[in-house]
């Protein structure tokens, strides 16, 4: 029985070998058990054989070139000889690049489609690199992203390529993804090529012309880039490297960038091959934390899981809108008109009159103008994609119309008129959504002629940006409906979560207890300036008062208003939060509404940058001023740990449908910190019996919305993960 290989060795009449990556039992190439015995085998073979060898191409036999490291293996928990073994594998798999790179003869990748992580790296260890020019392709080491370094040489040869402050900043900092163009014009691409027999043809060409080729970092007199960190010149900036990235990351817990920065800068004074173990080093450090393993259990299993479809309901035929209503083209409504427009759907913009509807016309053709200048889209094709927008305020413009979204202001009683006028012009089977952030979805559907055709579709707000859409089921909304909702979300390139009806849904929610419990310290007469700086060091894109400002503070006074309204109506009762108060008193006795208003817990100068508002001192007692380690510590948990709290509430009550639509829910539309993993992700890190030991505490220190959820206390008592 032939022995499985992951390496495919083909040699032409010209003693030129062509080695193709092509694992036989994945769709895609990582760098697992099979490619490493593979690759060793190969690198044996070619120093055994070289006399006769011309040179070598590395390709691959897949639709991408290489798809990077074995995450599958990188998730596992760390044992006791983790480490090591880590360790010595890292080292023998660099030790086979570093083979295939000095064997005496010439060697192109040619890089046929995606190389990203250890896809790249193992190109860079070719002496020239040719890909396909096709803008679907990505080239770049995006290990950062996920809370890793490049492990395989990424660093260390960069940096020998580019210069420690260009690899740094434009490649391995960031983790930027790059086009094949962007990828040459970076120098990490040195030829692009229009079709696989062109890349294939030139890469033999270089070979034959080039038969003495080697790294420049194995030429005599070669010299670093910008220089190395012993060099006068160069040390003299060197301090600002940290202090660049402190600043950057705000404090918050991401050892990653650090640990590249670290690798980088003393591998920069040392031969390559310690250079190499610094940065193996490194890498399992990072490879066996926590915060890797949350960030890839995120941002590769979960995001994987969640855009492969699993929520999608089976056997229902894929669907697409053939015409799209827009009911409100203010800021929400305008936004979805863009990438409705951007995905090739007609879409009708309506708004109470037309001049508003040509104003949210006018804001697509802003943004392609954009494009259009930044030099990524043709004026012909955004002159098509705008013309896909019709602004109206007749609603008779709605015939036809298969989908309609309404974004009109978050009342009920207007949202039941537009849902009805929509409906009677509409086709018959409509798909009819509401794109509502608070009010429950089951109620808005009793205005539907079909409620089992009503669902919820929560974009988040700049529409054009923000990467996820929450898909609300009401209590009759069928399978087909969430069907056809997920079908568009796929089509418009966002990432949809499914959460089942309830007030603020799942983001919303949890979204207002983070902002909602910054008031509440300032209630409690704590300085505004720590409150911002404990969510920015948490990893918060910003504070909660800030948040609260773009929110508006009147909005936040009209939902709580609806929501008492709805509670009472149901024979609840509503309870203040400590927060209430402060929002009361900033837009009653201060006038202070938000950022729209132009003042709210932020001053926002015409001439300057916004910065918190000193009339603010009003609510800072003088022993909370300057708050305490332990203080700050508890300001720290409380915006973590009332966010995690909610969360698993939403769980517990069947709001949530799944782990993986909480954490990715979380970090994509509520702005969790992405080194958590999510925020149920985020109590498997603490672990679930110190989680609810600490919410105990907060709870007896700052009150009973800290109080350990039933569900949570059940699996403390085993320290259970959710899963």
């Amino acid at each position: 029985m032939t022995e499985q290989t992951a390496i495919r060795w083909e040699e032409d009449a010209d003693g030129v070998v062509t080695l193709i990556l092509d694992d036989p039992n994945q769709s895609a190439n990582t760098m697992n058990e099979l490619y490493q015995s593979s690759m060793n085998k190969t690198v044996t073979r070619l120093a055994a054989e070289k006399d006769r060898i011309k040179g070598v191409i590395l390709t691959s036999a897949k639709k991408t070139f290489f798809a990077g490291g074995d995450l599958k293996m990188l998730s596992q928990p760390a044992g006791p000889n983790t480490r090591t073994d880590m360790f010595n594998a890292t080292q023998s798999l660099k030790a086979d690049l570093r083979a295939l790179e000095t064997f005496g003869k010439p060697v192109v990748a040619a890089i046929n489609g995606a190389a990203l992580g250890g896809g790249l790296e193992i190109a860079l260890a070719c002496h020239y690199r040719i890909a396909i020019d096709d803008p679907r392709s990505e080239i770049g080491l995006p290990e950062a992203t996920l809370g890793l370094l490049p492990g395989g040489g990424g660093i260390v040869r960069t940096v020998r390529m580019l210069g420690i402050q260009k690899a740094l900043m434009n490649v391995l900092l960031q983790g930027t993804r790059f086009k094949p163009a962007g990828a040459k014009e970076q120098g990490l691409v040195d030829e692009l090529a229009a079709d696989k027999d062109a890349m294939l043809a030139r890469a033999k060409e270089w070979i034959l012309a080039n038969p003495t080729a080697k790294q420049p970092w194995d030429k005599e007199g070669y010299k670093m880039p910008g220089g190395t960190p012993s060099m006068p010149a160069f040390a003299a900036n060197l301090p600002a490297f940290p202090a660049n990235l402190r600043k950057q990351l705000k404090g918050a817990h991401y050892p990653a960038p650090r640990a590249i920065m670290s690798a980088a800068v003393e591998g920069a004074q040392v031969d390559f091959d310690n250079a190499i173990k610094i940065e193996t080093r490194y890498f399992v450090e990072l490879a066996t934390g926590k915060v890797a393993k949350n960030m890839i259990k995120a941002f590769f299993f979960d995001l994987q899981k969640i855009n492969g479809g699993a929520a999608r309901p089976k056997d229902i035929a894929k669907w697409q809108p053939t015409k799209l209503g827009i009911l409100g083209a203010g800021m929400m409504g305008q936004g979805i008109a863009y990438v409705s427009a951007m995905a090739g759907i007609p879409t009708v913009l309506k708004d109470m009159n037309l001049e508003a509807a040509e104003k949210g016309k006018a804001y697509t053709a802003k943004l392609l103008d954009g494009r259009i200048k930044k030099g990524a889209m043709t004026k012909e094709k955004a002159d098509g994609i705008l013309a896909l927008i019709t602004p109206t305020a007749s609603a008779d413009d709605l015939a036809g119309c298969d989908m309609v979204i309404e974004a009109v202001f978050e009342n009920r009683d207007v949202k039941a008129t537009v849902t009805q006028e929509a409906e009677s012009k509409a086709a018959e089977g409509l798909l009819m959504c509401s794109n509502t952030s608070t009010l429950p979805i089951t109620g808005l559907a009793k205005a539907s002629k079909k409620p089992e055709n009503f669902i919820g579709l929560h974009f988040f707000s700049p529409v054009d940006k923000m990467p996820l859409v929450e898909i609300i089921m009401g209590k009759q909304t069928s399978d087909q409906a969430l069907a056809w909702a997920l079908d568009y979300v796929f089509k418009i390139k966002k990432t949809p979560i499914v959460v089942n009806d309830s007030r603020g849904f799942f983001t919303s929610r949890v979204f207002g207890t983070f902002a909602m419990e910054g008031v509440a310290m300032l209630a409690e007469g704590l300085a505004p300036a720590s409150i911002e700086q404990a969510a920015l060091q948490n990893g918060m894109p910003v504070g909660p008062l800030a948040v609260n400002d773009e929110v508006s503070l009147e909005l936040g006074r009209h939902v709580r208003a609806q929501t008492k309204k709805d509670l009472e109506a149901d024979g609840k009762t509503y309870e203040a939060h400590p927060a209430d108060s402060v929002v009361d008193r900033m837009v009653e006795e201060f006038g202070r509404k938000g950022k729209a208003a132009g003042a709210g817990f932020y001053e926002y100068p015409k001439d300057g940058k916004k910065h918190l508002w000193s009339g603010l001192s009003a609510f800072v007692k003088p022993e909370g001023a300057a708050p305490s380690d332990e203080q700050f510590r508890d300001m720290k948990d409380r915006l973590l740990y009332i966010q995690s709290i909610e969360t698993i509430r939403c769980f517990e009550e069947g709001v949530l449908r799944s782990v993986e639509d909480a954490n990715i829910g979380s970090i994509m539309g509520i702005g969790a910190p992405p080194w958590t993993g999510g925020l149920l992700q985020f109590v498997n890190y603490v672990g679930t019996a110190k989680f609810a030991e600490r919410a105990k505490e907060l709870e007896a220190k700052y009150g009973k919305r800290y109080a350990p959820p039933k569900l949570l206390l059940e699996k403390a008592a085993t320290n259970a993960r959710f899963e």
